[in-house]
């Protein structure tokens, strides 16, 4: 197998997304755009990975640095052989295929990745092979022209003839390229064209002046849309999700109305989940065989164990662990809480950095008092333990197992197992007192017409 680099080009000025954020970061499913396309890319096992990057070089850099890709700087956008040209240095010395792929086309599979540099050393070994799609609208792409996989032209959309217009196969801009060949072709490139810029797609006629001919494979179009609006990128999310969601359902997920569920590129689900409708899955959340997440849920950085239910209304935050049979009922927020298996927290609850036992039960309006404006402090709830409703457990707090907190109560020292805990005012009642109070206001009322 010979070695493969990537370099993807990521230099535009994303002017027309109007935002402080790179285009290429912002976000498809809650991953930023140019990691979905590197994680694909990561597949071919490349030796080098390249972004070429202009304004807002910064961000780029840093949202690559864990992955080791290194950022080069294209300084004057003069086109995609000018973009290609700066990583030249970075591949001195490097022999073998180059796939090119662009950062705001975040969806290519690594299969088809894959494809474009098993087809450059097909039986014809082509100079260079073109990944091509068929939309339902050309529009303005550039045109391939070929016969039976082999590329007669290429020719930008501004510089086509009419006839060449009406060709439907369209040029991605994609493309694998053998290291050599592509920077010695790209080094004869020239602007002599509507736009004056350095065209990539260039190299295929040159090589074709050569005597060697390149290739195209098709892809589907969804596969290459690219991003450079918000609106398209709004498109590219739906496109996203609704590939998800029929995975989702495919490996054994209920989805009761599919297009209201909203995935994260990492969510995992497993077998007999039910999803009810408009459920938002941010990043981090894994849900276990069984689970039932009930309607107008957001989860996030949770675990969900087997056969729990969620919701509806409910929150769950980063940290949030949930054992077997777990209930989470309406209005609950869980931030950094472990509940075991089999405990409930059914109503208009927050539990934040707690750990409640197996079998508790936490009453409706129950807090956690996590914070004191510095610090946070942990609240334990034993195994079996009973708070009652509008409880305040001001942490750190430990309400031992099998213990009973009454309704109301303010709990800020710990509770012994399997005691009652009352933290109340005393009631008092007196007789009488509403009737004549009522008596005094209507009087006043009336000495104020």
């Amino acid at each position: 197998m010979r070695q493969v680099a990537v370099i993807v080009l990521a230099a535009g000025q994303g002017t027309r997304m109007k935002s402080d954020l790179h285009k290429v970061l912002h976000p498809i499913a809650g991953r930023p755009m140019l990691l979905h396309l590197l994680a694909s890319a990561a597949a071919l096992s490349p030796a080098r990975t390249i972004v070429v990057s202009g304004a807002r070089r910064e961000q780029i850099e840093a949202a690559v640095a864990p992955l080791g890709v290194e950022v080069v700087l294209q300084a004057e956008q003069l086109g995609t052989g000018h973009a290609v040209l700066q990583a030249a240095d970075a591949l001195k010395g490097f022999d073998g295929d180059v796939v090119i792929l662009y950062g705001d086309v975040p969806l290519v599979r690594s299969e088809t990745m894959t494809a474009l540099v098993e087809r450059l050393h097909g039986a014809d070994a082509p100079a260079a092979v073109v990944l091509g799609f068929r939309p339902a609208d050309a529009g303005a792409y550039g045109r391939v022209i070929a016969q039976d996989g082999v590329i007669e032209k290429m020719v930008e959309f501004k510089d086509a003839s009419d006839a060449e217009r009406a060709v439907n196969l369209c040029n991605s801009g994609l493309m694998a390229v053998r290291a050599a060949d592509l920077f010695a072709l790209l080094g004869r490139v020239g602007n002599a064209n509507a736009a004056g810029e350095y065209y990539l797609p260039d190299i295929v006629m040159l090589a074709s002046g050569d005597g060697r001919a390149s290739a195209v494979i098709e892809a589907d179009a969804d596969e290459v849309a690219g991003v450079n609006s918000r609106a398209e990128l709004a498109a590219v999310e739906a496109q996203w999700q609704g590939v998800r969601r029929a995975q989702a359902m495919a490996d054994g997920a209920t989805l009761i109305a599919p297009h209201t569920v909203w995935f994260s590129w990492d969510t995992k689900l497993g077998r007999d989940v039910v999803i009810e409708p408009d459920v938002f899955f941010g990043p981090g959340v894994s849900v276990a065989d069984g689970a039932t997440i009930h309607a107008f849920s957001h989860l996030e950085g949770a675990t969900i164990g087997p056969k729990a239910e969620i919701g509806p209304f409910a929150r769950l935050r980063p940290g949030a662990v949930l054992g077997e049979r777990t209930k989470i009922g309406n209005f609950v927020e869980v931030k950094k809480t472990v509940m075991g298996a089999g405990a409930k927290a059914n109503h208009l609850t927050y539990l934040g950095d707690a750990e409640v036992g197996p079998g508790a039960n936490v009453g409706a309006g129950t807090i956690t008092c996590n914070y004191d404006g510095f610090f946070k402090y942990k609240t334990e709830i034993g195994a079996g333990a009973f708070v009652g409703s509008n409880s305040a457990l001001v942490a750190p707090v430990t309400i031992g197992p099998g213990a009973i907190v009454a309704a109301g109560s303010v709990i800020t020292a710990d509770v012994a197992p399997d005691s009652l805990a009352v933290a109340r005012g005393k009631q008092e009642s007196k007789p009488g007192w509403a009737a004549g109070f009522r008596k005094i206001m209507v009087a006043r009322k009336k000495t104020l017409k």
